[in-house]
This record gives structure tokens, sequence and C-alpha cells, in this order.
């Protein structure tokens, strides 16, 4: 652990010291060597609170490793001070264990049922981001971009008034989940985008990153297993013909649009999971998915993360974690576009931050802040109309037992 005396650092001068420990512990990282993790200590003197940056490499650590991570942190903390042996509840399963349960899932004749469903997905190039009807120039086109050209990022926050919804109202009353709600603004916020450019495509092919710790493999428990675990799977969303001035109001047009999206969501076999198996473990079923369309855009919710600085926040994220420079080459991204978005718990109630990270020589910053606002808007529609009488309602995918249609579900919660 290195040191860095802050006791004479003023408030505003602790900032600019954690971004150059964080680039200089970031540059000592060497997977090749195993050393994959660097801890600073920002020591603020005697009797006064400092700060621990931990920096470890992405291949053995994600989101909910760092949850993990803290709350062990935070355990042996507490027994050291009270002069106890530290004593942290085993590992259910490794992550070797897991790529062998992986491994054994691909081979299922469930998983390679899938097949169809994803080639279906990818049977079509999509639309470029950067000019209308223009597609991707072959199946096998990459996302309209050099990956390692320029990329560039603009970062929005939702505050908390006009989070609250969005992560409480909305999913109850359309019973979906927050990356639901997340992705049919994404959609909707597309879809203005090339109509204003004089597009007809209404559909969009979306690649959605998880977590990856799909217990539906049997036989496993990674709710203490620290280490990389993503997911990725692709989707294709399409809001259809928008009434858009019904829908930025928050009318009737938002609630078909977001159920039309969640079923869309619900076709997906469970986590997504499967399509990562059979495109990168199953040597048959990878050499007909490697030919097919790409997606331009990445979507990420990384779901919700506490950031507190008053009592008991001792081994929660600090609050200048949020302002800390992730690398002066920026972030990476593979797509045109792609949105990581985060709910932050503060005091005054939870915000909800996004950062659209953008190939430069696709996107211009103005055109990904005129998508961003479009997203916000379509958000902010969708809490006026869960606001309204009769907003939300069940859809297909709620009732799977009953065979009923979209219209014979809206029929009898109508009449009921």
């Amino acid at each position: 652990v290195r040191r860095v005396g802050i006791a004479e650092a003023a408030a505003g001068d602790l900032a600019p010291l954690l971004d150059r420990a964080l680039t200089e512990a970031s540059a000592e990282l060497a997977p090749r060597d195993g050393e994959m993790v660097r801890a600073v200590w920002f020591d603020g003197g005697p009797g006064q609170p400092g700060r621990l940056l931990l920096v470890a490499h992405h291949l053995v650590v994600d989101g909910v490793s760092w949850r993990i991570l803290l709350r062990d942190l935070a355990d042996i903390a507490t027994a050291l001070a009270a002069g106890r042996e530290p004593e942290l509840p085993p590992v259910g399963t490794s992550v070797r264990r897991w790529s062998e349960r992986l491994a054994a899932e691909v081979r299922r004749p469930e998983r390679r049922a899938e097949l169809p469903l994803w080639t279906e997905i990818l049977s079509v190039p999509d639309v470029r981001l950067g000019a209308p009807d223009t597609p991707s120039g072959g199946a096998t086109s990459a996302p309209g971009h050099d990956p390692a050209g320029p990329v560039a990022r603009v970062t929005m926050t939702l505050p908390a008034a006009r989070t609250a919804p969005l992560l409480d109202q909305v999913p109850s009353v359309f019973h979906c989940g927050v990356d639901d709600v997340l992705l049919s603004a994404l959609a909707l916020a597309i879809a203005d985008r090339r109509r204003r450019l004089g597009s007809t495509a209404t559909s969009v092919l979306v690649a959605v990153e998880g977590h990856g710790r799909d217990e539906s493999v049997g036989g496993v428990d990674l709710s203490r297993t620290v280490g990389w675990f993503t997911s990725l799977h692709p989707v294709r969303l399409d809001p259809g013909q928008v009434q858009w001035g019904d829908l930025w109001s928050g009318g009737p047009a938002t609630g078909r649009v977001v159920k039309r999206i969640k079923e869309q969501l619900r076709a997906v076999p469970g986590t997504g999971i499967g399509y990562g198996l059979l495109r990168h473990l199953d040597r048959e079923t990878a050499a007909q998915l490697v030919g097919s369309a790409v997606p331009r855009i990445g979507f990420n919710y990384l779901g919700r993360v506490e950031f507190h600085d008053g009592p008991g926040g001792d081994w929660r994220p600090a609050s200048e974690a949020l302002g800390l420079d992730l690398g002066a080459d920026g972030p990476l991204t593979p797509y045109g576009l792609e949105l990581n978005a985060v709910t932050i718990d503060r005091p005054g109630g939870p915000e909800l931050m996004v950062t659209w990270s953008y190939a430069q020589d696709v996107l211009s910053e103005a055109e990904v802040r005129e998508v961003g606002e479009a997203w916000l808007r379509a958000l902010e529609g969708m809490a006026l109309h869960a606001a309204g009488p009769g907003a939300g309602g069940h859809t297909p995918s709620d009732l799977a037992l009953s065979n009923l249609e979209q219209e014979e579900i809206e029929l009898l919660e109508d009449e009921w």
C-alpha cells in the first residue's frame, strides 16, 4: 500500500492528487505478470479521515465484485478494531468452477435451441448512426467505425425528483424492470434521431451488457465470487410507428411503446447468457453467428451504487470517485454509441447518471447531446404517463399460461 499525505492539502487540491494517483496505479497494473491490484492510502493525519484508492484490473473484478469486496473490507476492519481475528464467509463457486459449468452448459439441447432466435435478431444489418437508411455494407461489417479511433464521452445527470419515478412508479405500473424503461427510452431516442434525418427505419439493434452471474446455470452460488462475469447479447428493439406529440406528453402512445419494447426484451431466453455461450464456446454455432450483423449501439445499466461521506460511510464509495478521470485516452467502446447508466444513491435521493461514449468519426458531440436529450425527454414522458389514471398494465409475458394477446389483456383490465 502506497501512502500519500493529504493533511496539508486544501479540499480543492484533493481531486488532482486522486487523479494523479489513479493514473499512476493504473499504469502499474500488468496482467501478464500477475499484477492486478494497487492500493493507495491518502492519509489525512491523526484523527482525520482519509481516502483509500483501490485499483483493480477489469479481468479480476466487476461491479458486483466491488460490492462484495467493500463488505468484506468493512467486516475485516470491524473485527480488527474489536481485537478479533477476521472471519469471512466462504465463496460458493470459484471462477474456475464457473468456467467449467459454462463449458458444460453450452452442450445442453436447450441452449442449442436458442440459435434460431439469435440468428433472426442478427439477420438484418442495422442502419448507420450517422446517415439515414444506409446499411452496414454487409453482415460482417464492423460497428461503423474503427474501435481504435478517437472516442469521446458526454455525461448527463437526472436529479432525484426526476429519477425516483423511473425507479419505482414506472416499473411498478408496467410490471417491468428499470432496464426495460431505460431501453424503451433508448429505442425512442434513436427512432427520433432517424426520423429527423428522414429515415423510415424504426428498429434498432442493441448490444445489452449484463452482470453475467446467471444462476439458472445449475449448481452454482456466485453471491460471494469476485471476478469478471459480464455477459453480452443482442436485442432488436422496434417501437413501431410513434405518435410523437402524444408520447412526449405522456399520453397513451407512451404506454404502448413501453409494453411493446418490454415484450421484445422478454423474448430473450433468461438473461441472454445463451448468446455468449453459442457465440464463443461452441465452434459449430459460433460459425453460424460470426458473420451476422453487428450492433452499433451498446447499453449497460449498472444498477444502484451508494455514495455517502457521512457517518457509517467509511467503506462506501467516496463522492470524489465520481469526478475521477478514468484514463487519459478516454473510455474504449466497440460501438458507434454506448450508453452506460447508473443510479447513485445520495442523501437527497437517487440520481440517474448516464455516460454516452461515442466514436467521433461517427457522431459529433452535438448529435450525441441531441440523442441524450431525446432519451431524457422520453423518460420524462414515461414518468408523466405512469402518474396518470389507468397507466401501465400487464403484457402477455406476465400471463404466460393464459396465451392472451395484448388487446385481450387490455380489454380484461378495462373491464375489471
